[in-house]
């Protein structure tokens, strides 16, 4: 059972941690930011929230800057809404999966694009 303990942790941070991001932090300076996973350690004392900002990658340095700043709220609020012994140090690391999945999916359109010029030169 103390395997899934780390995991379930995992998921309700995910979601507390999504949800103050949108209600709670004022920061005009954030980008559009999602919370894409949490990996928590297996003595729950850290654990590593990876979030995606949409934007360009400046935008996303000062919006991962901002939260990593904001991290001590983060853990306080944390500690208010889940019943722990401690509450897991919080560091932000920046996932590039969405912008990477976005990347590949432009270029799959692209090749799509070429091979419906490509058809239409052949039939002509």
């Amino acid at each position: 059972m103390a395997k899934h303990r780390p995991n379930r942790l995992a998921e309700t941070l995910k979601e507390e941690i999504s949800q103050l991001i949108l209600v709670e932090l004022k920061d005009p300076r954030i980008g559009f930011v999602t919370v894409t996973s949490v990996d928590v350690a297996n003595d729950l004392a850290h654990a590593k929230v990876y979030v995606s900002v949409m934007g360009s990658e400046e935008d996303g340095k000062v919006s991962l800057d901002i939260l990593n700043r904001a991290a001590g709220f983060f853990r306080s609020e944390i500690g208010k809404r889940i019943r722990l012994r401690h509450v897991p140090a919080i560091v932000f690391v920046n996932d590039p999966s969405i912008q990477h999945g976005a990347h590949i999916a432009k270029l799959l359109r692209d090749v799509g694009a070429a091979d419906d010029i490509d058809k239409d030169e052949t039939h002509d």
